[in-house]
C-alpha cells in the first residue's frame, strides 16, 4: 500500500487563511459592480405573479438550489429546475410571466444556452449570474449580474470556490432586498418555518399549550382550607384560581403561599380561600403568544399563570413545565 501523505498542520491553516482572504476579496469586488441591473432584477421578482425559477449546472446548480430555497423561505416563491432535465420535459415547470435566474460562471453552459430560445418563447424575464458579462448566456439575458472573481481559492485555480461564494452572495443579496421590499417580518418567516424554534415561538398561542376544562384548578371564595389544598394537590399545577360564580378570577393561591403561612404558625383550619388568596394575580389572554407567557413568568418571577378569555372568564392555566414541553422555552 502507498504510504499515507504527510500532514503539515501549519500548511493546512495557511491554506485556510488564504481561502478566507481570497473569498473575502471576491465579495468586496461584487459591491463595486452591483448597481442598476441588480435593482431591476429585484423589481422584476417583486412584481412577478408567478415564480422565480433558478437554473444552473454543476456547482452553480448546487448554489442555485440554495438560492431557490432562500427565496422561498423569505417570501418569494421559487423553485430549482435542472437545465439538462428542462430539455426533456421539466421546462413545463416554467410559465409565462416567471422570472428565470440562470447561473453559470463561464456563461457558456451548453445546457443553459440550449434552452434559451424556448425560454424566450415563454415570455419570461431572464436574469443571468455569470463571471463573464461578454459570454453567450449574458448576451441573451435581460439583466446580467457580474460575479467575476480574480482567482479561485483553489491553489490550482480550477475548483469553483471563490466564484461559487460570489454566486451565493448575489443570491443572498437578492433575497434580502426582496425580503425588505415585501415588508417581510418575523411572523412571516415563522409561517414558512413551522417546525423550527422561531416558528414555535411565533405561531404557538397560549390556548395551544394551556390546561383547560376540568384540568384547571379552581375553587370558590368560600371554600375551606382543606378543599383549597386538595385542589392545589390534585390538579398538579402548584396553584389554584379562586373564582366567583361567573368564573371571573378573584385571586390565586400557590404552594408558595402555603409555605409562607405555615412559617408564620397560623392556624389554617378555620381559614377560607378568600382569607388566604393573593388578589389581582397575573392573568393572560388565551389568544396571547405562548412566548409572551414565558416572558411574563420571567418578568414577574412566577411559575404559573391563569388564562382568561375575551370575556375575562377563567378558561385555562399553565406553568413553565407546559411551556417547556411545547418547546417554547
Amino acid at each position: 500500500m502507498p504510504a499515507a501523505p504527510s500532514f503539515d498542520a501549519a500548511r493546512a491553516l495557511g491554506f485556510a487563511h488564504r481561502t478566507f482572504e481570497i473569498e473575502a476579496q471576491a465579495l468586496l469586488g461584487l459591491k463595486a459592480r452591483t448597481g442598476e441591473g441588480f435593482a431591476t432584477a429585484v423589481q422584476w421578482m417583486l412584481a412577478c405573479r408567478g415564480r422565480v425559477v433558478v437554473m444552473g449546472m454543476g456547482k452553480s446548480g448546487h448554489v442555485g438550489r440554495k438560492i431557490a430555497a432562500t427565496l422561498s423561505s423569505t417570501g418569494t416563491p421559487a423553485l430549482f429546475v435542472h437545465p439538462a432535465e428542462a430539455s426533456h420535459g421539466d421546462l413545463g415547470m416554467v410559465a409565462p410571466g416567471d422570472v428565470v435566474i440562470a447561473i453559470s460562471n463561464s456563461g457558456e453552459s451548453d445546457e443553459l444556452n440550449a434552452i434559451l430560445p424556448a425560454l424566450r418563447r415563454l415570455d419570461v424575464r431572464v436574469v443571468v449570474i455569470t463571471g463573464r458579462p461578454d459570454s453567450s448566456l449574458a448576451r441573451h439575458a435581460d439583466v446580467t449580474l457580474d460575479c467575476a472573481v480574480d482567482q479561485e481559492a483553489c491553489p490550482l485555480n480550477l475548483a469553483p470556490t471563490a466564484s461559487t461564494t460570489a454566486q451565493m452572495a448575489l443570491g443572498d443579496a437578492l433575497a434580502v432586498a426582496l425580503l425588505d421590499a415585501r415588508g417581510f417580518r418575523e411572523a412571516d418567516f415563522a409561517r414558512s418555518h413551522p417546525g423550527g424554534a422561531l416558528g414555535r415561538k411565533l405561531l404557538t398561542h397560549v390556548r395551544d399549550v394551556m390546561r383547560d376544562g376540568a384540568a384547571v384548578p379552581r375553587v370558590g371564595p368560600d371554600a375551606d382550607f382543606i378543599e383549597l389544598i386538595r385542589e392545589v394537590t390534585d390538579k398538579g399545577l402548584g396553584a389554584t384560581a379562586i373564582v366567583d360564580a361567573d368564573d371571573h378570577v378573584l385571586g390565586i393561591f400557590t404552594d408558595g403561599d402555603l409555605r409562607r403561612l405555615v412559617a408564620k404558625g397560623i392556624d389554617l383550619r378555620a381559614l377560607s380561600a378568600r382569607d388566604v388568596m393573593h388578589p389581582q394575580p397575573h392573568l393572560l389572554r388565551d389568544d396571547a403568544l405562548a412566548v409572551d407567557a414565558a416572558d411574563l413568568m420571567e418578568a414577574r418571577r412566577v411559575t404559573s399563570l391563569l388564562v382568561i378569555d375575551e370575556a375575562d372568564k377563567l378558561v385555562g392555566a399553565l406553568n413553565s413545565n407546559d411551556l417547556m414541553r411545547a418547546k417554547v422555552i
